[in-house]
């Protein structure tokens, strides 16, 4: 069935690392022995329903993505790197620009989030068969407050009916056009793809993805990352061992 439609998924790697302190971009920064852009890649490489992957990276990091990323790991589903835009909402737009005209879903991913699950990329599709848009993402732990500018709590919304909203977030290609254009024409500034569709009047379903699914921003960050790693190495591990005992 999902060979009947192409899927491209835009990744945006064009952002600051102010919050990271760091003086290379945070996407090149190497968790075991790998940049988080590469792991990041590696899962919609090995997604057996992703066609192509549209790398958006700043314009001065262009031809480093080219050499030391994706011609170094040997990814052969990245059709185009081009520069990102002043914000993120930029990046996106330039990345819708560059799609094969062929694509009818698209997906868009922070380059800062290596632990995306696969099966959770192809529920984001799934997802868009049935809904016709979705965003990944889990519900929240602790109670949130709603503020004020001076710092006093206006009111404390219902915590059964708040998601954190993650990546990849999954569309009909027409549907994020539609919501891109609907943003530029009102001036509309969002926080992620989703809202932008959401404005342009379409419904989008939240899909259950994983708490682990972090986008790595602060170094507090990278030592999460590592430890995450460390317990997928040792569930690998323990995997490989009962296959060995048969």
């Amino acid at each position: 069935m999902y060979k009947d439609y192409y899927i491209s998924v835009i990744i945006a790697a064009a952002g600051m690392s102010n919050r990271m302190g760091s003086k290379i971009n945070k996407q090149f920064i190497a968790i075991d022995n790998k940049p988080i852009l590469v792991h990041t890649l590696e899962k919609f490489e090995r997604c057996r329903y992703i066609d192509e992957i549209i790398l958006v990276s700043k314009e001065e990091e262009v031809e480093y993505c080219r050499k030391e990323i994706v011609r170094k790991y040997g990814f052969k589903k990245v059709a185009n790197i081009i520069r990102g835009g002043k914000e993120r909402q930029d990046s996106i737009y330039n990345g819708l620009l560059a799609l094969n005209e062929n694509t009818d879903i698209v997906l868009t991913h922070d380059g800062a989030r290596p632990f995306v699950k696969i099966e959770h990329i192809e529920d984001g599709i799934k997802g868009v068969l049935k809904y016709g848009a979705c965003v990944i993402g889990v519900p929240v732990k602790d109670t949130m407050k709603v503020v004020e500018e001076s710092n006093i709590v206006h009111h404390t919304p219902k915590r059964s009916l708040l998601w954190a909203a993650q990546t990849p977030q999954c569309f009909w290609t027409h549907v994020l056009k539609e919501g891109y254009e609907h943003a530029i024409n009102e001036g509309i500034v969002g926080t992620d793809d989703s809202s932008l569709v959401e404005k342009s009047g379409y419904d989008v379903k939240m899909i259950m993805g994983s708490y682990d699914n972090i986008k790595i921003t602060t170094p507090e960050d990278l030592i999460i990352a590592e430890s995450l790693l460390k317990d997928m190495d040792s569930v690998k591990s323990r995997r490989e061992f009962i296959v060995q005992r048969g």
